[in-house]
């Protein structure tokens, strides 16, 4: 009995201190709680998102950006990224400075997620104000928003998520005559996300004359597969019928063909714009238009996809910003026949310049009378000492990789390092239908002719460029060409790292 009151004493003696130090440890987490309300709270003063509001004349908070990881409550909150990038990477996406123009569902989107990854200034831009009906896409807005400016609503909830952020929103429509009001201030990254085409065309003109890195969005609307969205330069985004547009507008009035990289869909539209309907008879579409001459278009839209614009978006700007280096995928018109086709070329070539497999096998084992070799045991290791070794290594590299190139490898030279396109014409001329015809003029062949033909040791050339290259030799290539030599030299670095060789 006295043992099992013994027991009831420690139990219960057990439960008072688990519980003290509970309760020590909640007050504790509510005291901290509270101190980062307060923190937050002050922030949100200072940035004008409480007391003043929205319109509210209190300038931003300047915000130390150098030193804003350093912040307990900052460092916390962006700590994912700082694991992801490392804390320098993340310093210089805390120290961004990003304009994004157009948010809707596309624009809301990006900037929600620049926002939340830290970039340090945003400059908001949009005319328009939230509509019921683009809750289904928007990023943040509430029914309470409805009828405010989109620029607006934005700033008031990025506010509350990272009150850090210097963000100015603008209320208009972006033309030529606020180029300078807008663009000035050398942002790190303009995010084009418009979709009216001469004010999208007007704007990244004015990025390409300024030299702004810009990053543009083209048709979301009527598509449902995630799957088929791609970044791509504007000259590769052949099956979208506003890059097309775009395309046009910016060579025939800026002489601007490419280079401006772009978001788009591989996917056929699912449906077509759908014609005004007035809900009075009187009523007319300019009756809708908040800016005069400003479209009035109704498109059907799945919200998830113009979402996924914007965080492909967001996320290849923040990456940029970063310096974290990757490749996005190549737009290459080819099915698995026509890298078949360049296979069997390889093959072929190899067995006519540098002898078939047999032909290797049998040179092996003729270069094996004039090895001496001397075999000891060490510890389970075989200690092997080959006369002429630097003649042994080049037949053996002959004997073990010579063609052993297969058809999955050859789709990813010929796709992901040379795009389609001959090594001597990256420039990226002939996109869609026209690499259909191109195909028929590749081969394979090998960059160094001394080492055996791999994945880090193949280019994509035309035929008469191929002739050309097996008959000149690498360092005459890297003598004349070393803007050339340099290009291929990266290429087949990467895809040597990419594949551990």
């Amino acid at each position: 009995m006295g043992e099992r009151v013994t027991q009831w004493i420690l139990i219960a003696g057990a439960g008072a201190a688990v519980g003290a130090l509970s309760t020590a440890a909640i007050m504790s987490i509510r005291s901290r709680s509270k101190q980062r309300d307060g923190y937050v709270r002050s922030l949100l003063e200072s940035n004008g998102a409480a007391g003043g509001g929205a319109g509210s004349n209190i300038r931003p908070r300047v915000v130390g950006s150098s030193d804003l990881l350093d912040d307990e409550v900052v460092s916390e909150q962006l700590t994912r990224n700082i694991q992801f990038f490392g804390m320098e990477s993340q310093k210089k996406v805390t120290e961004s400075f990003v304009v994004v123009i157009g948010l809707g569902g596309v624009g809301s989107h990006a900037a929600s997620m620049l926002l939340r990854s830290g970039v340090g200034r945003l400059l908001l831009v949009d005319f328009d104000q939230v509509s019921l009906s683009s809750l289904n896409r928007h990023a943040v807005a509430t029914r309470d928003d409805v009828g405010t400016s989109k620029a607006l609503c934005l700033k008031k909830h990025f506010s509350m998520i990272y009150p850090e952020c210097q963000i100015e929103a603008k209320v208009q429509l972006y033309d030529p005559s606020c180029e300078e009001e807008i663009l000035s201030g050398q942002p790190d990254f303009v995010l084009d996300c418009i979709d009216n085409i001469g004010t999208k065309v007007a704007l990244l003109a004015a990025c390409v004359r300024r030299g702004l890195r810009v990053l543009s969005a083209m048709g979301a609307g009527a598509r449902a597969d995630p799957t088929r969205i791609r970044v791509a330069d504007l000259r590769e985004s052949s099956y979208d019928p506003l890059s097309r547009a775009v395309r046009y507008r910016l060579k025939k009035d800026h002489g601007i063909e490419g280079g401006i990289p772009v978001v788009f869909s591989l996917e056929k539209p699912k449906a077509k714009l759908l014609p005004f309907q007035a809900s009075k008879e009187e009523e007319t579409p300019s009756d809708y238009q908040i800016v005069p001459g400003f479209r009035v278009r109704i498109i059907p839209v799945l919200g998830t996809i113009p979402a996924i614009f914007g965080q492909v978006m967001a996320s290849y700007v923040i990456t940029q910003l970063a310096k974290l280096d990757f490749q996005t995928e190549p737009i290459v018109n080819l099915d698995l026949d026509h890298y078949r086709v360049l296979h069997h070329r390889l093959l072929e070539h190899e067995e006519l310049i540098y002898g078939s497999a047999e032909q290797v096998l049998v040179l092996y084992y003729l270069l094996l009378f004039t090895i001496k070799i001397n075999c000891t045991c060490e510890k389970g290791v075989v200690l092997a000492h080959v006369v002429t070794s630097q003649y042994c290594c080049f037949f053996l590299n002959i004997m073990f990789y010579n063609l052993k190139v297969d058809a999955e490898e050859v789709m990813y030279i010929v796709k992901e390092l040379w795009h389609g396109r001959s090594a001597r014409d990256q420039n990226l001329k002939d996109t869609g239908r026209k690499m259909w015809r191109s195909v028929s003029e590749l081969m394979l062949v090998r960059w160094d002719k001394s080492k055996p033909a791999g994945v880090s040791n193949l280019i994509l050339l035309k035929f008469n460029e191929a002739d050309a290259h097996e008959s000149t030799t690498l360092d005459r290539i890297k003598e004349e060409e070393p803007e050339f030599y340099t290009m291929v030299s990266h290429v087949l670095e990467r895809a040597e790292a990419e594949f551990i060789l």
